[in-house]
């Protein structure tokens, strides 16, 4: 024993001599994220074991970006229970996807899959590793398994509904039964409208496929339970924190979507000279985070509610917001134990967690009706909730078009009062909000830039809408009360990138606010070029309203291209003359510049802003020079685009 004893001191100590005498390496700093690790280790990551378990018979798995395909999935699951089966919403960032072919272990089983389209036709970044594992795994044999899709898309996007397409031919192609066609819901249309619609069938054609009688229980369902807390330590009570509890007083990196970096507020500036709008600059400092970011990249924030909406919500339902509640599931085996982080005030869920400016979908108007003493009221929202012509009409222009919100709607109704309980059980989360960065990292490493306009517009009902991020960002002043303002937020990464060789040209499209990322760009540029880098051309084409009005980031454009970072600055004020004009018409205007850039130099394309119409006119002005400097026909020029986007050679940042 003596001599193991030795053995082991001696070995021990050499050991230790060797790491301590050794040049000690840069430290790489580690993060382990101690508080989820213990959460998935004992988390249940087989969904069919959990079905089986508890007796379920439908998942619906949803790919979600903004929570809209969350809460559909969260709907067909609660409507499962209304046709006597069993259903559970799951995310398949948390489940091993692999398992799908033994979902046909469980009788009458069906996979549904909600899935949204995010950027160019990606897949949301919860959907990533299951499409990644539907692209990897040909050998997989899905037959047994039945399945149905919903995609959520919108229409001004060049890749409509890619992901959903996608799922459901790619199942399809693993041997999987699929028991109803694809769903495509537009959201530049009536995204809700085509929703309903497409489950009015679908749960008919399912009773059918399972022989089960189609009877559909139409009571309202509750998913979660209310407690009320009375002495409860207000340390364990969530203030606004996302994720983990006094994250925001005790900060801890990684940061992400789930624990977001509180980034002070270091400028705020009006960027327009005159006119009815507000554009914005914004500078948020993150020193100290071991953020990284690159040009092209989104910034994403999580915002607040207005102060005064919440108060008048809880005046109107005669609540004391600042009661402590939990709402806690009432499937305890759910891996979603609340709404939002519980415990906490109504005063906090209505401020930071629960989205109450939009207008509500039809589930909402349907399970609140009950609630409203007048049965005109009840039958009117039954009916807007419901797929009959009527109904649909009603809900369209007396909700969505007159952009009523929960308020509103409840100012409106003076007979409709729910419990607020039951309220913050059907509202939406308030979701993060992503700007594309303005800065580089090059030049600004431990600053994050935002540029932006601020949402402001009267409804038909006289009312004013303000937007919830865009407001809340114009009132972060640099220093409030004393206090100096903050903002969580973490980093997105894009494919909004510049080319890997500088040496490539780069033509940037980016009327408004959709300039954000190629300010980042240009400065990268300049960078890259007093790093006595050989850079190519640098053309950028801007749009506003008025040159002297609304002409964003003018003296930092004209600087670049003194300095020659920006070698070609085309800028459309639309409103300055009798003819409007546009970003395109500047692109015609410049047809054998810009051909020459592409077709023999390699150049790069980038577009930024509205994709409803400025990015399809400049989509057909690319058509139109190649078709003419080309000498192509119109298909041959669109093949040619295509190709471009292909190579990644024609990149888009476009919102609606």
């Amino acid at each position: 024993i003596n001599l193991d004893l030795f053995l082991f001191t001696l070995i021990a100590g050499i050991v230790i001599y060797w790491f301590m005498s050794r040049k000690k390496p840069e430290p790489i700093p580690e993060f382990k994220k101690l508080d989820t690790l213990t959460a998935t280790s004992t988390r249940e990551t087989s969904f069919v074991e959990k079905m089986k378990k508890t007796g379920k018979n439908i998942i619906v798995f949803y790919g979600s970006q903004t929570g809209t395909a969350e809460e559909f999935a969260n709907r067909l699951s609660k409507d499962a229970q209304r046709y006597g089966m069993k259903g559970m919403a799951a995310d398949p960032e948390e489940y091993d996807m692999a398992e799908l072919s033994r979902l046909s272990e469980i009788e009458n089983s069906l996979a549904i899959f909600c899935m949204a389209t995010y950027g160019e036709g990606d897949p949301t970044d919860n959907a990533q590793d299951f499409y990644d594992w539907l692209q990897e795994n040909g050998e997989e044999d899905l037959s047994g398994v039945n399945f149905t899709v919903f995609g959520l898309g919108n229409k001004t996007y060049e890749h409509y509904n890619a992901m959903g397409a996608y799922v459901d031919k790619r199942l399809e192609e693993l041997g999987a039964k699929r028991i109803f066609d694809l769903g495509m819901g537009d959201d530049d249309a009536n995204l809700e409208d085509d929703f309903v619609s497409w489950r009015e069938q679908f749960w008919p054609a399912v009773c059918e496929h399972f022989g089960v009688e189609a009877l559909g229980d139409d009571s309202s369902i509750r998913q979660y339970e209310l407690k009320e807390h009375t002495d409860l330590n207000m340390n364990k009570v969530y203030s606004g924190e996302i994720g983990r509890i006094k994250s925001f007083e005790n900060q801890k990196p990684p940061f992400d979507a789930k624990n977001p970096f509180l980034a002070t507020v270091t400028v705020n500036r009006k960027l327009n000279k005159a006119g009815g709008r507000h554009l914005m600059h914004l500078e948020l400092d993150i020193t100290g985070s071991k953020i990284r970011y690159e040009s092209g990249d989104h910034v994403a924030v999580f915002p607040t509610n207005d102060t005064a909406l919440v108060i008048k919500l809880g005046q109107i339902l005669g609540v004391d917001l600042d009661s402590v509640i939990s709402l806690n599931n009432l499937d305890e085996e759910s891996n979603k134990k609340h709404p939002f982080p519980c415990p906490t005030s109504y005063r906090t869920a209505l401020t930071h967690y629960l989205d109450i400016t939009h207008p509500p979908r039809t589930n909402v108007l349907y399970e609140l009706a009950q609630y409203a003493s007048d049965p005109k009221d009840q039958e009117n929202m039954r009916k807007m909730a419901s797929s009959s012509p009527e109904g649909k009409a009603l809900y369209q222009s007396w909700v969505l078009d007159a952009c009523r919100n929960i308020l509103a709607i409840l100012e409106d109704l003076p007979s409709l009062r729910p419990p607020i309980d039951h309220l913050c059980e059907l509202l939406p989360r308030l979701q993060a909000r992503y700007y594309s960065i303005a800065s580089s990292s090059k030049i600004h490493p431990n600053s994050i830039h935002i540029c932006a306009v601020v949402v402001e517009y009267e409804t038909k009902t006289g009312r004013v809408h303000n937007g919830v991020a865009t407001t809340w960002l114009k009132n972060k002043t640099v220093v409030d009360n004393g206090h100096k303002s903050t903002v969580p937020m973490f980093i997105r990464k894009s494919q909004f990138r510049l080319p890997f060789k500088a040496t490539n040209p780069v033509i940037m499209v980016g009327p408004g606010t959709g300039i954000a990322p190629f300010v980042g760009f240009i400065q990268e540029r300049g960078w890259l070029k007093e790093q006595g880098k050989e850079v190519g051309e640098t053309v950028m084409f801007f749009g506003c309203r008025h040159e002297n009005e609304d002409f964003i980031y003018q003296e930092e454009l004209e600087e670049a291209k003194k300095k020659e970072a920006l070698t070609g600055l085309h800028v459309a004020f639309s409103r300055d003359q009798e003819e409007k004009v546009y970003v395109q018409h500047l692109l015609r205007n410049h047809k054998e510049d810009i051909w020459r850039l592409v077709h023999s130099q390699n150049a790069h394309i980038y577009i930024c802003g509205d994709a409803k119409n400025m990015a399809k006119d400049v989509q057909t002005a690319f058509y139109e020079i190649a078709e003419e400097l080309g000498g192509l026909t119109r298909t041959q020029a669109t093949d040619y685009i295509k190709k471009l986007m292909t190579k990644g050679r024609y990149s888009q940042d476009v919102w609606s």
